[in-house]
């Protein structure tokens, strides 16, 4: 899943776009290094920072769906990044195949019942409050538990409105700390007892470039070190900024597990 921010402020600036400047290039490139999703959002959820109205997140996503769908037709999935309901329906109804919800409802109680209706897949993150009040939320007596324990609440209730087609996301640096990051990292596997497909984002985080002293510009080699290792723990989706070292990463993985 390659990344698409359509916004002027995400974490990374060498993803920000907009719909009429650098998108079509962007999007062809990662189509053609390996990316079968391309994920669209329309503002940037890094901690801290202030969340947009839907109308404004709409005026940016909706015309780069219609204008991507409308240049490589359906011979790829787009993805809408929302946690609101009617960005999220209006992207289908303008071409998108799926959305990923970065609250995993708990933004907008309208999102399970909206999805189910569209019938689409849906990506169901692990956060806690908001964006910009997050990192206060990353306080846990047990990480793994607590994660699990949320994610099945979130699933059922998703399951009882009536979507069937569910991918988890344990939410890396989402009311997480450093620390919290990497062991979530470590058991990963676990998350495999829900038997649902995994998506993780984990590219260019602040668990790589705190760790190593670096920035984000400077996280693309640690970026596929981790997305390496969570492929080797049985997960199902990257969501990256740079589709060709992950797609690498991905053929070298397979292969060993065929060695």
């Amino acid at each position: 899943m390659g990344i698409l921010n359509i916004t002027p402020d995400s974490f990374y600036a060498g993803s920000r776009l907009s719909h009429t400047d650098g998108l079509l290039p962007k999007a062809g490139q990662m189509i053609s290094e390996g990316a079968s999703i391309l994920d669209i959002g329309g503002q940037s959820t890094r901690p801290g920072s202030t969340m947009l109205e839907a109308n404004e997140e709409r005026d940016r996503v909706i015309p780069a769906i219609e204008l991507l769908r409308k240049e490589f037709g359906h011979e790829l999935w787009l993805s809408i990044d929302t946690f609101y309901a009617s960005v999220a329906q209006e992207a289908v109804q303008a071409g998108a195949d799926m959305v990923n919800d970065v609250s995993g409802g708990d933004l907008d109680q309208e999102m399970y019942q909206v999805v189910s209706q569209l019938k689409v897949p849906y990506v169901l993150m692990h956060m806690r409050g908001k964006p910009e009040n997050m990192n206060a939320k990353a306080i846990y007596q047990d990480l793994l538990t607590e994660v699990i324990d949320e994610l099945q609440v979130k699933i059922t209730a998703a399951k009882s409105a009536g979507i069937e087609q569910i991918m988890i996301d344990p939410g890396f640096g989402f009311a997480k700390t450093v620390d919290q990051n990497f062991r979530l990292l470590n058991h990963l596997h676990t998350f495999q007892l829900f038997n649902l497909p995994i998506l993780v984002g984990l590219s260019r985080k602040s668990m790589i470039w705190k760790t190593l002293e670096s920035t984000a510009d400077e996280a693309l080699n640690g970026s596929t070190v981790l997305n390496t290792l969570a492929l080797s723990k049985g997960i199902q989706v990257l969501r990256v900024h740079d589709v060709r070292p992950a797609m690498e990463a991905i053929q070298l993985v397979n292969r060993t597990s065929k060695a």
